[in-house]
């Protein structure tokens, strides 16, 4: 049963018919006095609650019982309606445990896929629960055959995947770069419903503030100066199947403000046509930024950062998961070795445990450019560390000025951090104390730093 908890009639009226036509029971309250007996009386499989309750639409009574029964029903997931001038209350409610949010006048199809996916999340099947599958019946289950590894890490980020993979649920994956987040967004979608519908990548990082709009939902011949033609935006493009939107943490607040506006009504305009378009879409994202500090910082909207984590991976770093080092090695020989016609390739037993010791700061990438460079250079049938230690080094970024910066896209800010702390190292000869003054830390400070890239030092 379906509790919905509404002061409004015709808001229960209306819920209620839609629940029934679409094979749900429901039954629906006005008070939060009702709701608190109907929830003791018979525990819902999903609560729509509605944020006001009074005359003052402040929305604090909403929250008030959203607090007690979260308290008394943990388990119970509660769905937020709400206006949209009242967004901010509902980040409230998502921060006090609400499972998702709804805006008044809401779509009907977009709503029954949200409890859809709630009731999926929270009612997994016993049969089909993936947790403590090995990789061996993760594989028989499901299709992961473009990622490989089997870390204990790596296999509890593919039991989640698989598990939130039919549902529609929003994921955001987080991870440093090279981790491979695109590999599990395609993962996601590859063993969901949508399997068979496109799956559209966006770099949102690549998309610059005047053309986020025309790139995202395209524009009609004249909308603008440069519209010589018309253009299908992306989302049309992935309509009825998943969108993948990567280093969403580079989007403009701006853009961000459009791209909720998408995601949370499943509409949008094309530039030149005022005409309201429908979307039916499930919505991917990735960032290697902390979202968290970015919407302490006021830098990415919280609103937003909620709408899109409804299910978080995180993705661990290689470093963190060295034993599969020789399993990613293998992978990427048995593939140069089909590509370069060398069909004696290999790559020896020192070698493998060499590169299993490195930090890697690049992760999956930087190892497959590794293995690569050293495949093209040394002329060996079997590569041994010597091969992969004249090729380790990248090559220092190009600085043809004291103080210019690398070019944007070349080097993370990690990697442009060890360079740095390598550089002074070597400037003053270890000196662990001047190098902290001359980089403006603490000699604690620059010692987690030291251990996080893994640059030798003497202690003092």
């Amino acid at each position: 049963m379906i509790l919905i908890a509404d002061d409004d009639l015709a808001v229960r009226t209306s819920l209620g018919l839609l629940l029934k036509q679409a094979g749900y029971a429901a039954r629906a309250v006005a008070t939060p006095e009702a709701v608190l007996t109907a929830v003791q009386q018979a525990l819902p499989r999903l609560l729509l609650l509605d944020m006001n309750f009074s005359l003052d639409t402040s929305g604090h009574d909403g929250l008030k019982l959203l607090a007690q029964l979260k308290r008394l029903y943990p388990a119970l997931p509660v769905v937020l309606i709400t206006g949209w001038g009242s967004i901010t209350l509902a980040v409230e409610g998502m921060k006090a445990g609400a499972a998702e949010f709804v805006t008044k006048p809401w779509n009907n199809d977009a709503l029954l896929q949200t409890i859809r996916t709630i009731l999926r999340l929270h009612e997994p099947d016993a049969e089909t629960d993936p947790v403590g599958l090995s990789r061996r019946q993760l594989d028989q289950q499901y299709d992961f055959r473009a990622i490989v590894g089997q870390d204990a890490r790596l296999l509890h980020v593919l039991r989640n995947v698989g598990q939130v993979a039919a549902t529609d649920a929003s994921v955001l994956i987080e991870g440093e770069s090279g981790t491979g987040k695109e590999l599990i967004a395609e993962a996601v979608h590859l063993n969901s419903q949508r399997r068979r519908q496109p799956f559209v990548k966006v770099n949102l990082g690549g998309i610059s503030a005047s053309l986020f709009e025309s790139e995202m939902f395209g524009h009609r011949r004249g909308a603008f100066t440069d519209a010589k033609t018309d253009r299908v935006g992306r989302f049309e493009l992935a309509n009825g199947g998943t969108i993948f939107l990567d280093e969403i943490g580079e989007l403009d607040l701006g853009s961000q403000v459009k791209l909720l506006r998408v995601l949370q009504d499943r509409t949008y305009e094309v530039l030149g046509d005022s005409k309201p378009r429908r979307l039916d879409i499930r919505v991917i994202c990735a960032t290697n930024r902390n979202l968290t500090d970015m919407v302490q910082q006021g830098r990415f909207r919280e609103d937003l950062f909620y709408r899109i984590n409804l299910i978080t991976v995180r993705l661990p770093a290689l470093r963190e998961r060295p034993e599969d080092i020789p399993l990613l090695v293998q992978h990427f020989v048995d593939s140069l070795r089909a590509t370069y016609h060398r069909p004696a390739l290999k790559v020896g037993a020192r070698a493998r445990h060499w590169l299993q010791e490195q930090p890697l700061p690049g992760n999956i990438r930087e190892l497959k450019n590794l293995v690569e460079r050293a495949v093209l250079v040394s002329g060996k049938d079997e590569l041994g560390p010597e091969d992969f230690q004249a090729q380790f080094q990248p090559a220092p970024a190009r600085i043809s000025e004291p103080g210019e910066l690398p070019e944007p896209g070349t080097i993370t800010l990690d990697e442009l951090e060890a360079r740095m702390i390598r550089r002074t190292l070597e400037h003053y000869g270890g000196n662990i104390s001047r190098v902290a003054k001359a980089l403006g830390l603490s000699r604690g400070a620059l010692y987690r730093r030291l251990e996080k890239y893994a640059i030798p030092f003497d202690a003092e």
